[in-house]
């Protein structure tokens, strides 16, 4: 079964955004992997200090076919630097896991699908 990383910003730091709503979203995208025949993980963070070692946890945890990155952290752009990180960090810690963007929180399995 192939495997997907998703990286999103978490919803509860994000200000005048409903949290739980976007939250239970994303947790519904999350179970659509299974339905696609993909073991999929979430993992959410924040533009803070633990941010880099939340990264390398997830992504060193266990082979990646590929790991999404959501458009939370591409789309705005004080999350530059972050979403840099990200980008690094994947390519350091999972060099053979291929790199998939979404547009939405409600499309990262399409976008998964595109490299597996």
């Amino acid at each position: 079964m192939p495997t997907a990383l998703v990286l999103g910003y978490d919803p509860q730091a994000i200000p005048g955004v409903d949290g739980e709503a976007l939250r239970a979203a994303l947790d519904a995208e999350l179970a659509r992997f299974g339905a696609h025949g993909i073991d999929a993980e979430m993992t959410l963070i924040e533009f803070n200090e633990s941010a880099e070692s939340t990264l390398i946890a997830s992504l060193t945890k266990r082979p990646w076919d590929v790991v999404v990155v959501g458009g939370g952290i591409r789309k705005a752009e004080p999350l530059l630097p972050l979403f840099e990180q990200i980008v690094n960090l994947i390519r350091r810690h999972a060099p053979k896991a291929a790199i998939a963007f979404n547009t939405s929180g409600g499309d990262s399995v399409e976008a998964a699908q595109r490299w597996l």
